[in-house]
């Protein structure tokens, strides 16, 4: 499964975020490193889709589809020399598809800032720019080893050195990785390297709850400008009225939230983001009175989506009944579907689109 790990500065808020999101437990402490081994949870996104379904075709259960977090010690200056818990914190980040890079916003005197005062945009640039050094190295080792073994008249090696001299000069610019410009030839190098600021990211502003909506808030507004300028994704929270928020029921929720003029979620809105961050869709199945919801990379197949299910059904896959949710819904049944001439019979390449509701047929 795809996975987005929770980085920033020691006290920015990660793991109370991370319970929050995840019904977890991961210790949130005032004090920096609370966080030393990775934490990982699952968090549900909310589709309404899911529920609809489940009513047209009389399911008991639902099971909403989920994206995997993973919770990652903070990171300080120097973390690429070792500093702090710096490489550990670095490993982890490579392991990871995506970034929520929770940034703080708040000015609590219990909970100590590991830099003076609060600025979002410097705390940004400051873990950044420790991304940018790691991967520094990382170009410039595959550089000198690439340039080695080009010496002896290899026309690919010294186009692949050319483009990692250009990587290099690239980062020492103070450009992220993903906002570099990567040749097709080039693609796998680039891929093989594993570079931290690769990582598409979403900036989470940890928000204080007198600066809720998002909206009002002035710091909000400059990590929303820092966004843009990266053409980064941000969402705006407050991770301690969000852990509060999951242990209310729905209606004190709902009405909690109506208080502080919040129109849904932060934390739906920060799942919704990292899965258009990973570039997922969703496809439902209902099978034995339960409906459920799963995620998957765009473009990937039905044979893949079986995969997704459980590896025997992949390798074992003999054909897909695929419906859109929107026409099942429309027909009342999987009878009606099919009367109707909307449930269709795919293959193993047939590509799975956002919506779309599966029964998998396979040899088990």
């Amino acid at each position: 499964m795809l996975q987005v790990g929770i980085i920033g500065l020691p006290n920015a808020g990660k793991s109370t975020l991370f319970n929050a999101l995840t019904r977890g437990h991961a210790e949130a402490g005032p004090y920096p490193f609370t966080t030393i081994d990775a934490n990982t949870g699952m968090a549900a996104l909310a589709d309404p889709r899911l529920e609809e379904i489940a009513a047209c075709t009389g399911a008991e259960k639902v099971v909403p589809a989920a994206v995997k977090f993973v919770d990652i010690a903070g990171l300080v200056e120097g973390a690429h020399q070792g500093e702090g818990l710096g490489n550990r914190f670095l490993g982890h980040i490579r392991e990871v598809d995506a970034v929520a890079h929770v940034v703080r916003c708040f000015a609590y005197a219990d909970v100590a800032h590991v830099e003076s005062g609060i600025d979002p945009v410097r705390d940004i640039e400051l873990v950044e720019l420790e991304l940018l050094f790691a991967d520094r190295e990382t170009v410039a080792r595959r550089l000198e080893k690439t340039s080695k073994a080009a010496k002896g008249g290899d026309r690919e090696l010294a186009a692949a050195a050319a483009f990692l001299e250009q990587l290099l000069a690239e980062l020492d610019a103070g450009v992220p990785a993903r906002r570099v410009e990567v040749p097709e030839q080039h693609a796998e190098l680039f891929h093989d390297l594993w570079l931290l600021t690769a990582k598409p990211v979403v900036y989470v502003a940890n928000l204080a709850e007198e600066d809720l909506p998002p909206g009002e808030s002035e710091l909000f507004a400059r990590v929303e400008q820092k966004a843009r300028e990266e053409g980064a994704a941000v969402v705006g929270v407050s991770a301690g009225i969000e852990g509060e928020i999951a242990e209310l029921s729905p209606e004190e929720a709902a009405e909690f939230r109506a208080e502080l003029g919040e129109e849904e979620p932060g934390l739906e809105r920060l799942v919704r983001a990292c899965y258009r961050l990973l570039d997922l869709v969703t496809f439902f199945t209902v099978e034995s009175g339960i409906a459920q919801a799963w995620s998957l990379p765009a473009g990937s197949t039905a044979a893949q989506a079986a995969g997704r299910i459980h590896s025997d059904m992949e390798q074992g896959f003999i054909r897909a009944e695929v419906v859109h949710c929107s026409q099942l819904l429309g027909c009342g049944s999987f009878a009606g579907a099919r009367e109707a001439g909307k449930l269709m019979v795919e293959g193993r390449e047939y590509v799975v689109q956002d919506g779309d509701v599966l029964r998998i047929k396979f040899k088990g």
